[in-house]
């Protein structure tokens, strides 16, 4: 159970991001809307949090959906799902992921701030499991240099009382009018709550990876495409009969980001699309890492931040950010994030000195 900051007096504390996303939750309410979300959470399972020259050593080299039998993975997340279920988290499925010591492990839908708080109790029950089993768990948005990032793609809807406002039997995708502009107000804004979702120094290795990119899995372009997993925002197949599960997965999230506060500015950019009346742009059909540079240009798919400084560049001109989440965690995360690309930039690494010591 999950307790909210309150102040001496009692009153919900601004700097909590529970209740930043209480207050997003309750806007939204407002419009007669309620928020509900599934997230896939991706991690490493490394052999320790010790490393060398070749980066960290992870406990398997089996591949996408691999099932090795007695294999440290495969125990590991049965472990893990027993005792998420033990604790009333519903998951909904788990496999090995593509990259080496990689897993992922789904959750059941849930209204926005259960999910918030699953997440938060799903990564330590994954680093207490790992801690009795002998390996380490990271949820860091890229750990291995040549192998994919770990995200968190969150699949979102809004019903209206028992209604899913998002389907339209009769629309393109069976997508509704609210539901596009949701998508079109996720787009816009995108830039802006980048260095939210996308928190880390770090976190731009795995929007930017090159072999994330030949992967097709974490978007760098501001775009949305049905069923294409190489956009920003994807419009899942529709299941015949299955309208209440219509929905829209945005790609872009770490599995290490703040739930609280990511939830809140995705919800804020969706509606503020449903409010203003947003547009839909044209969606992308083509994988679209595959596509020349000149050709996304001519497309207007406009790319995403590539580092921490100009995510942190976007999120200060942001009145949506701002409004959503408050004066005082506006400040906090900005002064949190301006002192880590500081510091990051500062340092020397060891790749300069491989490149350049002995030749300048």
């Amino acid at each position: 159970m999950f307790c909210d900051i309150t102040t001496p007096d009692g009153q919900p504390h601004a700097a909590d991001p529970r209740n930043v996303l209480k207050r997003a939750l309750a806007k939204a309410a407002d419009r007669g809307f309620t928020f509900y979300t599934h997230p896939e959470i991706e991690f490493y399972l490394l052999k320790s949090s010790q490393y060398g020259t070749d980066g960290p050593d992870p406990v398997d080299r089996a591949g996408y959906f691999d099932n090795v039998p007695g294999g440290t993975a495969h125990d590991f997340r049965r472990r893990s799902v027993r005792m998420l279920e033990d604790l009333g988290i519903s998951v909904e499925f788990s496999h090995h992921e593509a990259g080496p010591g990689q897993n992922e492990i789904d959750l059941r839908y849930a209204d926005a701030l259960t999910t918030a708080d699953n997440i938060m109790t799903f990564r330590t029950v994954v680093k207490e499991v790992a801690i009795e089993q002998g390996v380490y768990a990271t949820f860091m948005p890229k750990p291995l240099q040549n192998e994919p990032g770990s995200g968190m793609h969150m699949h979102m809807s809004l019903f209206e009382g028992d209604t899913n406002a998002f389907f339209d039997a009769g629309a393109q995708y069976q997508l509704s009018a609210i539901g596009r502009q949701f998508i079109a107000g996720l787009l816009r804004h995108a830039p802006e709550i980048t260095a939210v979702t996308n928190q880390f120094v770090n976190s731009y290795k795995r929007l930017w990876g090159t072999t994330e990119s030949k992967l097709g899995e974490a978007p760098s372009f501001v775009t949305w495409g049905h069923n294409n997993r190489s956009a920003l925002v994807r419009v899942p197949l529709y299941k015949p009969g299955k309208g209440q599960s219509s929905r829209v997965e945005y790609r872009a999230i770490d599995s290490a980001a703040n739930p609280y506060l990511s939830l809140s500015l995705l919800l804020a950019a969706g509606l503020k699309g449903i409010e203003e009346g947003y547009e839909l742009p044209a969606e992308a059909e083509d994988n679209v890492w595959e596509l020349s540079d000149p050709e996304r240009r001519a497309l207007g798919y406009a790319p995403l931040p590539a580092s921490l400084d100009h995510a942190i560049q976007y999120m200060e001109e942001s009145e949506l950010v701002a409004e959503t989440l408050g004066e005082q965690v506006f400040n906090y995360v900005l002064l949190n994030k301006r002192r880590e690309w500081r510091d990051y930039r500062a340092q020397v690494t060891p790749y300069e000195l491989r490149s350049n010591l002995e030749m300048l």
